[in-house]
């Protein structure tokens, strides 16, 4: 068994973000992410073929997100949580950069079981 804390060890200054694989099994993957002000290239977006949830631990972020009707910003703050369907456009538009941003991310590919799938709270 392994127990550790998700907001002890944080490297400061780091020249891009920091990606650490928590846990890695068929068809799951959670990683902790670590920013310091770093944000997307502009114009690059991520198109994924995996769902993908992030819940904002700590530190300040702002998400863009293409819907149907054009972007949209999200400003999160500790606490908040995202649903980002598999394909849905996104971009990480700013990251604070005096604090560490640090996020819980789990991703997992689409099955055809999920066409189901809804948001708790969504409805």
């Amino acid at each position: 068994m392994n127990c550790q804390n998700l907001l002890s060890d944080l490297p400061t200054d780091l020249p891009q973000e920091l990606m650490q694989d928590l846990v890695c099994a068929d068809g799951i993957r959670i990683e902790r992410i670590i920013s310091t002000g770093q944000d997307s290239p502009p114009d690059t977006w991520y198109d994924q073929t995996e769902n993908e949830w992030v819940l904002l631990l700590s530190g300040a972020a702002r998400l863009e997100i293409i819907e149907t009707d054009g972007p949209r910003k999200l400003e999160l703050c500790p606490g908040d949580h995202c649903f980002i369907p598999a394909h849905q456009r996104h971009r990480v538009d700013w990251t604070a950069p005096a604090q560490a941003t640090v996020w819980l991310a789990v991703w997992w590919q689409t099955s055809s079981s999920e066409e189901h799938l809804t948001e708790i709270g969504s409805e």
